[in-house]
């Protein structure tokens, strides 16, 4: 199919011949019989793009291409890579996971030659992820997909990310330079967003409090399923700095009066963790977010409370949590 006798290029027209570009390319990285592309069908593939992202409008498609560029990613993942790896097991799945993230960097990188115009113009005047970051980024889109409710292949995940540890051979450099770095600023920004929501639709201290420790609870449970025992320390650090240390001031305002100064009184810590776990589970969630919450009031202010007034909390703490 050529298009260099439109003058316009239509969308649908432009897109279909991008998609034939694309499953050529799909089908010489999983090996199946094709040529490789020539120079006029790279100048053919990149040439239609340029026009489709620089004519005028209502015909300038630069979003539309962008975003489509992304849909070939988690479109080529979903039905190619995904059931390809399914299908594996021991040291054939660990062949098979090298040599798709082989292809993925391969994908991207002939992807973004043939989308180049939206590198150079368009992605810098939006502000947007670039084409290599959208495609490596897909990994951890999975990872924030679950994290809102979707369920994911977490032992697929762990396979993934051991790469990143075995590739170093004793080395944790790989898996800290090229996954744990993305994945925990790609956390905070998540736990900052969710904070946000949960302040906005001005959640009552108990239900932060229970939501926080909830959200504590699943990341545990995210490192012990498919990330290395190492990032729990600094993943649980960003977790409770984002939920708890960022909106310290607006929490003491929530519960400023009587829950406040409870919280600064030694006596009355060590009371309210005996009312929020037994021995069995201490060092829980729930401990561990009292803790740091009262780290965070300790710093301000020296007022105490009476025994009755003590008590009368205590009361009301344990009634609402």
């Amino acid at each position: 199919m050529s298009l260099s006798y439109l003058t316009v290029i239509d969308f649908d027209e432009g897109w279909e011949f991008m998609e034939d570009g694309i499953t050529k390319l799909i089908r010489i990285l999983e090996g199946l019989p094709e040529p490789q592309f020539n120079s006029e069908e790279y100048i053919m593939l990149y040439t239609t793009i340029y026009n489709m992202c620089t004519q005028k409008a209502p015909h300038n498609y630069a979003q539309q291409v962008y975003d489509k560029y992304k849909e070939v990613f988690h479109e080529y993942i979903n039905s190619m890579v995904l059931p390809s790896l399914r299908e594996t097991r021991d040291q054939f799945m660990l062949r098979e996971l090298v040599e798709r993230w082989t292809n993925h960097k391969l994908m991207v990188r002939w992807l973004s030659r043939f989308f180049n115009y939206l590198d150079r113009y368009f992605i810098p005047r939006r502000s947007l992820p670039s084409l290599n970051e959208v495609g490596i980024t897909c990994f951890r889109d999975t990872i924030n997909r679950e994290r809102g409710g979707q369920r994911v292949d977490r032992a697929l995940l762990k396979n993934v990310i051991d790469i990143f540890v075995e590739i170093g051979m004793g080395d944790m450099k790989y898996y800290v330079n090229d996954f744990e770095k993305d994945m925990l600023a790609a956390s905070a920004a998540y736990y900052s967003r969710e904070a946000s929501i949960w302040i906005a639709e001005e959640y009552s201290f108990p239900k932060y409090m229970v939501k926080a420790e909830d959200c504590v609870t699943e990341e545990k449970h995210r490192v012990s399923h498919y990330m290395h025992s190492s990032t729990a320390p600094k993943l649980m650090q960003n977790v409770l700095n984002e939920l708890l240390d960022v909106h310290s001031s607006r929490l003491l305002e929530i519960e400023r009066s009587e829950f406040h100064s409870l919280l600064r009184d030694n006596k009355a810590i060590k009371e309210a963790f005996e009312v929020l776990c037994n021995k069995d589970i201490a060092g829980s969630n729930g401990a561990e977010l009292l803790a740091s919450y009262c780290d965070i009031l300790k710093k301000s202010g020296s007022e105490t409370l009476s025994d009755e007034a003590i008590e009368e909390t205590l009361d009301k703490l344990q009634e609402n949590v």
